[in-house]
């Protein structure tokens, strides 16, 4: 490896890291392939704020979201369901990334709460390292809940919204 690629190297993991505090995201991840026989595979994260959010925060960061959607979801309240991730129609994150509601900007949202949704009907789209991944309703049912806001950053595994 030549001096120049790894200067280049250690620009390139600042700016992720850099992306990673600025995104407020836990982890980052990204393969780099120079030719066939040369690369990176580099691993960015905070590794105290990913154990905490495993075990203890994932529960806390979904709380500022149902307060924010409470005025289309009035009659259910966070105290009443508690932990929106245990819920059985919760709609979990597949991965890091920033939620979209609709598919671009002015247009109308995937989904309101109240909507009924088929199984594999588009309900939001995640995007993650410059691509836009579709996320589909897992199961057929009425929209309950929407905890996320438009252009917030997600974790792996956060609860997105309660279909029931």
């Amino acid at each position: 490896m030549t001096e120049k690629t790894r200067e280049s190297d250690v620009a390139f993991i600042k700016a992720l890291a850099e992306l990673l505090t600025e995104n407020d995201l836990g982890e980052i991840r990204v393969k780099r392939k120079y030719g066939e026989d040369d690369g990176i595979d580099v691993r960015v994260s905070r590794a105290g704020a990913m154990a905490a959010q495993h075990f203890v925060a994932a529960p806390a960061q979904a709380a500022p979201a149902p307060a924010a959607a409470a005025p289309a979801a009035a009659p259910i309240s966070p105290e009443s369901e508690g932990d929106p991730a245990a819920h059985p129609g919760a709609v979990t994150s597949p991965m890091v990334g920033t939620i979209y509601l609709q598919a671009e900007p002015g247009a109308a949202p995937f989904v309101k709460v109240g909507d009924s949704v088929s199984e594999g009907d588009t309900v939001l789209i995640i995007e993650a390292m410059k691509t836009m991944n579709q996320i589909p309703a897992p199961r057929a049912g009425t929209v309950k809940r929407i905890l996320v806001e438009d252009g917030a950053p997600v974790e792996f595994g956060a609860p997105l919204m309660i279909i029931e």
